[in-house]
């Protein structure tokens, strides 16, 4: 019986290693500096949950939009937010600064 469990545990071991691995992978950042993003593509994994963690450098509020990802966040000046995202298809999703129209990026989930 013990010997079962010991195998039992192992296995379950060795399938969820690569899960947690890959959830601790799952955090992105996004800054915002001179009013444009830092990066303006991001790629992610995709069909995995992930955390984009936004952080706006500039003195003056931004904004995290995305009507593709349903998202809208504001970054206050020196402020950092936190936006729960996906699982995403593989894709291009687009987001911007409704506060600067010429700030845009993408994220891509691949």
């Amino acid at each position: 019986m013990l010997k079962q469990r010991l195998l039992a545990f192992t296995l379950l071991a060795t399938l969820v290693a690569p899960l947690a691995a890959r959830a601790a992978d799952a955090d992105f950042t996004l800054t915002i500096k001179d009013r444009k993003f830092n990066v303006a593509e991001l790629q992610v994994p995709a069909n995995v949950k992930f955390t984009l963690t936004v952080k706006n450098l500039d003195k003056v509020p931004s904004e995290f939009e995305s009507t593709d990802l349903n998202r809208e966040k504001v970054v206050v000046g020196g402020g950092t937010v936190t936006v729960y995202l996906g699982p995403l298809t593989p894709g291009r999703y687009a987001f911007f600064d409704d506060f600067n129209p010429t700030a845009r990026g993408h994220i891509v989930a691949k």
